[in-house]
């Protein structure tokens, strides 16, 4: 019998932070273990207190890895209805306070600490999925990913360079952003995966959208279709949006828009469903419009509060593939948003009405709420789903090949290759820049985490 494939996916961040590479990458591994057919293992970041107390919501708090690691198994049993068939092992991780380009504490972004690739052991070291790449490898001190796996395979979920564009001195910081991801990406893995034609060109990318949406979603998808096949009325509310509350997360756009054309878009309400730094802000800004537009703290997006909703409006440009926009459209609901690269695996569903200007997303989204939504195919729901995210998936990193293709490891121990392939040379060159450099700046757990993940101490 073939020894099974074992999968090793990485991410930057986990429940019961909601944030889409806590939530993706998680789904990701439960249904690519529920076959059976490959050994798959998940490795998030493990916290100390404190930095739980920065990070997660509701004051929840684990006082150990096997803690959050029940919590975790629960949760997607709660949505998925059947058991979890892979395994969780955590990584040393910080909030890190100072400002370097792309993370900070203020925005509660999480760096690994020590050579995270020992946490899957050298016979269990096949394939890695690294989840937001740059993100992984900013920092990374110790094996090379090439060397420790057959097979690296980066996806790259955040839109770096339309954030950092929006800081002080954005452009040069994106400039400097742009070639640092593509070089540190070149070094650590073998291809990689892009969710859309939003995020920057990187070396041996692919584009494909390899996110599914929560079956939650697509269940309460199906009772609206029903209510509409019996006669009855589905959608008793008019627009929505909900998302983090940042100026970055399409409330400036989605605000701009209302306040510029109040008078075409005389007589419409929405309702704003959010929680983040600027709240205080867009509270202020929805205070100056003519429009009836209400303020809501941030909820689940799968309670019962929006299902009624019947168009949900998202003009963001920031994200790759927006996940509220998939659940929106698995729920049934008109979406009106922006004709733009991360929005473009959209455009095959009936219910998702682009825009290209100002005026077109006046018309777009008076026309979705003097209509009902088309109910959806059994081809579009599948789609949508994160059984059809794990066929892309398996196509795109061409794991669905028999027998899998398979990368040979470096056998040097060393960054320089006796090789004469140029190309080899230059990325072993560079390996060997990006180690010494951040041998320089390199992170370490401190004592409680070292004892909590029965790691030596530092």
């Amino acid at each position: 019998m073939d020894k099974k494939q074992h999968v090793s996916i990485f991410t930057t961040a986990s429940l019961p932070w909601m944030t889409g590479t806590a939530v993706n990458p998680l789904f990701r591994a439960v249904y690519l273990a529920k076959d059976e057919e490959r050994k798959v293992t998940l490795v998030i970041p493990w916290l100390s207190l404190k930095d739980q107390e920065c990070v997660y919501p509701d004051k929840m708090r684990f006082n150990s890895p096997s803690d959050q690691q029940k919590y975790i198994y629960q949760w997607l049993e709660d949505r998925t209805g059947f058991p979890s068939r892979f395994d969780i092992r955590f990584y040393p991780g910080k909030l890190f306070a100072a400002f370097t380009l792309q993370f900070s504490k203020y925005k509660r972004s999480i760096l690994a600490v020590g050579d995270i690739t020992e946490v899957i052991p050298d016979d269990e070291a096949d394939i890695a999925v690294l989840e937001e790449p740059e993100h992984l490898t900013w920092y990374h001190h110790g094996k090379r990913w090439k060397t420790k796996f057959h097979l690296v395979v980066g996806v790259v979920h955040t839109n770096y360079l339309e954030y950092v564009r929006r800081e002080k001195n954005g452009q040069v910081q994106a400039f400097l952003l742009k070639y640092i991801n593509s070089w540190v990406i070149s070094i650590y893995c073998h291809k990689v995966i892009r969710l859309s034609a939003a995020t920057q060109d990187l070396p041996r990318s692919i584009i494909c959208n390899i996110h599914g949406v929560n079956p939650k979603f697509l269940e309460i998808g199906k009772k609206k279709n029903e209510q509409q096949q019996n006669g009855n009325p589905a959608f008793s509310k008019g627009a929505y949006y909900i998302g983090k509350m940042l100026w970055s997360k399409g409330y400036k756009e989605l605000l701009e828009l209302l306040r510029n054309h109040q008078k075409d878009l005389g007589g419409l309400e929405v309702d704003l469903y959010g929680s983040g730094e600027d709240s205080a802000e867009v509270q202020e800004a929805v205070k100056k419009l003519e429009l009836t537009v209400r303020v809501h703290p941030g909820r689940d997006h799968a309670d019962p509060l929006f299902h009624d909703y019947k168009v949900f409006l998202n003009p963001s440009t920031t994200d790759v593939v927006c996940t509220t926009t998939a659940e929106a459209l698995a729920m049934g609901k008109i979406v009106v948003c922006a004709n733009h690269p991360s929005n473009d695996f959209f455009k095959q569903f009936p219910n998702c009405r682009m825009y290209e200007d100002d005026e077109g997303f006046v018309e777009a989204t008076k026309k979705a709420l003097s209509e009902e939504p088309t109910p959806l195919t059994d081809s579009h729901r599948h789609e949508l789903s994160w059984e059809a995210a794990t066929e892309r998936f398996l196509r795109a990193a061409e794991l669905d090949q028999t027998p899998p293709k398979r990368l040979t490891k470096s056998s040097s121990k060393l960054f320089m290759s006796t090789s004469m392939d140029l190309r080899r040379n230059i990325e072993d060159a560079s390996a060997l820049v990006h180690f010494v450099g951040t041998g320089f700046l390199r992170l370490q757990p401190d004592k409680d985490q070292s004892k909590e993940l029965g790691l030596t101490s530092p």
